[in-house]
């Protein structure tokens, strides 16, 4: 059996006065989040009602590339960050292609 797409869309609501720095550690997750094996696209977006909402949508070749992103040091370096700069843990949802 095959494997199969991964897409992650991922939330994050900064703490009040947060919003620029929270922006500016998820946009340094991009660039070496895009070089990682099996990672199709990684996509920050932020809401235009709201500056303080931020919206990952990712998609990765298979779930074992994805775990392993999940380990990168540049994402343990914004894990003991999150509640400094998030009002909650960020909402994380993983979706399975099929079709």
């Amino acid at each position: 059996m095959s494997e199969k797409t991964i897409t992650v869309v991922a939330t994050f609501q900064a703490r009040p006065g947060k919003e620029t720095e929270l922006k500016n550690a998820l946009i340094g997750l991009v660039a070496p989040t895009r070089k990682e094996a099996g990672c199709i696209n990684y996509d920050l977006h932020t809401s235009p009602e709201d500056p303080a909402k931020f919206l990952f949508h990712e998609n990765w070749t298979s779930k074992a590339h994805l775990d392993t992103h999940l380990k990168t040091p540049h994402i343990a370096a914004l894990l003991p960050r999150v509640d400094e700069l998030c009002v909650a843990f960020p909402e994380i949802r993983i979706w399975e292609q099929i079709a």
